[in-house]
């Protein structure tokens, strides 16, 4: 068929050569008549694929974020992958969103080094073709993966960059803003509470406050199931709406849980400086209720304990805090880690302060540090935290030799080897 043949009486033959080299874009009603004269359907012709099977595609990524946030990210990643066989290149945007959501499940397993090999790649197709892909979460989110492979100056940069574009939008309520205010306060390295990172993110918290959770997980899954039985029996338009409604169920409490971990981090970092203590200690508290609303946030609810314990402590309040760490420690049981060492070196420095036996709670953080093996490869800056201050109280307590075991084991934590026998290691090296 020839562009006069197409064309036809109704339109001209150069407005059907505008619209096949993609300088023109076909209104609704030019769109059903090309379709029609073509012989295929509208949806085929706009978007490469017929109805039904743009519809099953959009199912697919429903569910496959569901598996995100409420199953498995391993199935997640096989789903998405999936989906991105299936669009191919005629559906260029979905296949884009299954890439991102591919990315994001590695990430969510624990594969960073996958995760930021795929979130590149996709930086690339987003500087390419603006109209796939926004630039801003993927910033964030390779942000948060590079400082878990533990290279804070690229995470800063990343972190910088996407401050500057929420800046220009006024951004500070949502995911993408909660999500920055988390990188942000991981990667600024020079930890004041005056940088233009840390402005930021009191002010992502002072919008968005600390919300009420409330645990809905089993009403998520009858509506996830109720959209998969729908499926089942070919009613693809129900199935999505189920879907969308399960998603739209567990926003809330995904936002109250992420709005959670940033204003303990914050008060965590306030506690530190010596700074808004009375501040620090009511957004704790709530992040703290936040947690204890989830049965699998057993370990945040501990950390949340520990931070407005070493809060108490700071305040003059030993007894409080005491009691508090152990508090924590009940809560973990068995899964201790560096949080559990945590609570142990509060313990430690409440005995310190009361001129009690400060080695025997020392001692217990190190069993618990060395049991988890939170130093044993990788780089693990939370780790090194709790050795570095480990290695501090040792040093109070006069046991210079546990001392400098601690702070190397703190250099380890950090991906700093080999160089370390026979060496003189100093507290700020790890700081």
């Amino acid at each position: 068929m020839s562009q006069a043949q197409l064309a036809g009486p109704d339109l001209s033959d150069s407005y059907v050569s505008l619209i096949e080299s993609g300088k023109r874009t076909p209104t609704p009603v030019v769109a059903r008549l090309l379709a029609e004269r073509l012989g295929c359907t509208t949806e085929f012709l706009l978007h490469g694929v017929e109805p039904r099977q743009r519809i099953d595609t959009e199912l697919g990524l429903r569910h496959a974020e569901l598996e995100l946030h409420h199953g498995d990210p391993a199935v997640a990643a096989e789903r998405f992958a999936e989906i991105v066989k299936a669009a191919g290149d005629e559906n260029a945007v979905l296949g884009a969103l299954a890439r991102f959501g591919r990315a994001r499940a590695l990430e969510a397993q624990g594969r960073t080094d996958l995760a930021v090999e795929a979130f590149e790649r996709l930086r690339r197709e987003a500087a390419a073709h603006p109209e796939r892909l926004a630039d801003l979460p993927l910033a964030v989110a390779l942000s948060r993966c590079y400082l878990r492979a533990g290279d804070v100056l690229r995470a800063h940069d990343l972190a910088a960059d996407a401050l500057v574009q929420v800046k220009r939008l006024g951004l500070t309520q949502g995911e993408i803003a909660v999500d920055l205010a988390s990188a942000l306060l991981e990667s600024e390295a020079s930890r004041r509470a005056d940088t233009p990172g840390l402005d930021y993110v009191r002010q992502v918290i002072l919008d968005g406050g600390v919300p009420a959770a409330v645990n809905r997980e089993a009403e998520i899954h009858a509506l996830w199931q109720a959209s998969t039985a729908a499926a089942e029996g070919e009613d693809s338009a129900l199935a999505v709406r189920l879907a969308d409604d399960a998603i739209a169920t567990g926003h809330p409490a995904r936002m109250a849980v992420r709005l959670a971990r940033v204003a303990m981090e914050w008060s965590r970092l306030m506690t530190a400086l010596g700074e808004s203590l009375t501040e620090a200690q009511e957004l704790v508290t709530a992040a703290g209720e936040v947690f204890a609303a989830f049965p699998e946030r057993v370990a945040e609810h501990a950390k949340s304990l520990v931070v407005l314990a070493r809060l108490r402590l700071r305040s003059g309040d030993p007894e409080g805090a005491f009691r508090l760490s152990g508090s924590a420690l009940d809560l973990l049981g068995d899964r201790s880690g560096a949080v559990g060492a945590t609570a142990h070196l509060v313990r430690a420095e409440v005995a310190l302060a009361r001129g009690g036996d400060v080695l025997a709670g020392l001692h217990s953080a190190q069993a618990l540090l060395e049991r988890s093996g939170a130093s044993s490869s990788g780089s693990d800056r939370e780790a090194a935290q709790v050795w570095r201050r480990l290695g501090d109280l040792y040093g109070e307590a006069g046991a210079r030799e546990e001392q400098t075991g601690a702070y190397r084991k703190a250099l380890e934590a950090v991906g700093v080897r080999g160089a370390l026998v026979g060496m003189t290691v100093d507290s700020a090296l790890v700081r």
